[in-house]
C-alpha cells in the first residue's frame, strides 16, 4: 500500500520541477518530492472542454450487440462499486492508525485482505501472475482476457514510456489517500513527469495537451501553456523533471496527451508534438506489477 507524505492542491496544475542531469531514473512511489498548495489555483492556465467519448451504435447493430453492450456496462459499474469500497477502507485504515486506533486498524487491514482475496479483478490479477512466474501462458491470457471483461482498461500500467524524435517522455502516477474523499466521489492522484533529450539539438516546451477520461469513459481536454508555469528549454542529454496532480470523480481513469515543443539551435524552426502515451490513475495501483 502507498503512503505518502504530500501537500496538494485539488487542480490538474503542475507543481513543481527541477532540471536533472543523466543519470539513474527511478519512478517508484518515493519520486514524488512535491507540494501542492490550494492558494496557488488562480494560477491556473489551461481551458477544459468536457466531451462525452462514448460513441453511438449503428442502427443494425442489432440486440445482440446491445445485450453485450448492456453487460459490459454491469460488469464496469459492479467494478466501480467495488472500487469505491475499497478506497474507502484503505482511507478508513489510515485514518485508524492516525488517531492510533490500533484494533481498528487491524480489523480494517484484516477486511481489506479479505475484500482483495474475493474481488474477481484483484483475484484474476494474481492468477494470472502465478500463471506467468510458471510459464502457463494459456491460462494467463484467459485470466487477461476475463478481467478486460470485467474492467477493460484496468490492465494499463500507472506507468508510460513514450520517445518521439529523440525525446522521451517517463510518467508515472500514484493515489493519495490523504486527499481523497470517497464517500464525496474525490479521488487524488499525483504524477511525476520525467522528458529526456535524447536527440543532439537543443529543444523548447511550449504547450501541454492532456486527455483525461474517468471510469465513466467521460473525457476532458485540458491545454495550457508550458508546464508550471514555464517553456523549459531542455539540452542534449538533459532532463526535466516535474510532479503535477488530477483529480477524479471516479476511483480510477486514465490520461495520456502531448507536448508541442520546437528546436531552439534554428530560427524559424517547425514545432512538433511529442507523445505521452497512456497510464492509468487507480486506486488499486499497479495492475502489472511484479509482473
Amino acid at each position: 500500500m502507498h503512503s505518502m507524505s504530500l501537500k496538494l492542491f485539488v487542480d490538474c496544475n503542475d507543481v513543481e520541477s527541477r532540471y536533472t542531469a543523466p543519470g539513474r531514473v527511478s519512478f517508484g512511489v518515493g519520486d514524488f518530492p512535491v507540494r501542492f498548495n490550494c492558494r496557488d489555483q488562480g494560477r491556473r492556465n489551461c481551458r477544459i472542454i468536457a466531451r462525452a467519448s462514448e460513441r453511438d451504435g449503428g442502427a443494425g447493430a442489432g440486440a445482440e450487440a446491445g445485450g453485450a453492450e448492456s453487460q459490459s456496462q454491469q460488469n464496469g459499474s459492479s467494478f466501480f462499486a467495488r472500487s469505491q469500497t475499497y478506497a474507502l477502507m484503505r482511507q478508513q485504515m489510515e485514518l485508524a492508525a492516525k488517531s492510533e486506533n490500533y484494533k481498528e486498524a487491524a480489523r480494517l487491514r484484516d477486511s481489506l485482505k479479505s475484500f482483495e482475496e474475493e474481488e474477481p479483478v484483484l483475484r484474476l490479477r494474481g492468477l494470472m501472475r502465478e500463471a506467468i512466474a510458471d510459464e502457463r501462458f494459456k491460462d494467463a491470457a484467459r485470466y487477461r482476457d476475463q478481467i478486460n471483461e470485467i474492467a477493460p482498461h484496468y490492465l494499463l500500467k500507472c506507468s508510460s514510456d513514450a520517445t518521439t524524435l529523440g525525446i522521451r517522455v517517463q510518467v508515472r502516477s500514484v493515489y493519495i489517500e490523504g486527499r481523497s474523499q470517497p464517500l464525496r466521489g474525490q479521488y487524488f492522484f499525483a504524477y511525476r513527469i520525467r522528458i529526456t533529450n535524447n536527440s543532439n539539438r537543443p529543444v523548447q516546451l511550449l504547450k501541454r495537451h492532456w486527455i483525461i477520461t474517468n471510469a465513466n469513459e467521460k473525457s476532458e481536454d485540458v491545454w495550457g501553456i508550458g508546464v508550471i508555469g514555464e517553456q523549459p528549454v531542455i539540452l542534449p542529454n538533459n532532463s526535466f523533471e516535474y510532479s503535477s496532480a488530477c483529480p477524479l470523480t471516479t476511483p480510477s481513469g486514465r490520461m495520456e496527451g502531448d507536448f508541442e515543443m520546437k528546436h531552439i539551435d534554428k530560427v524559424g524552426s517547425k514545432t512538433f508534438n511529442v507523445a505521452v502515451a497512456p497510464f492509468s490513475l487507480s486506486t488499486f495501483g499497479d495492475a502489472t506489477d511484479n509482473i
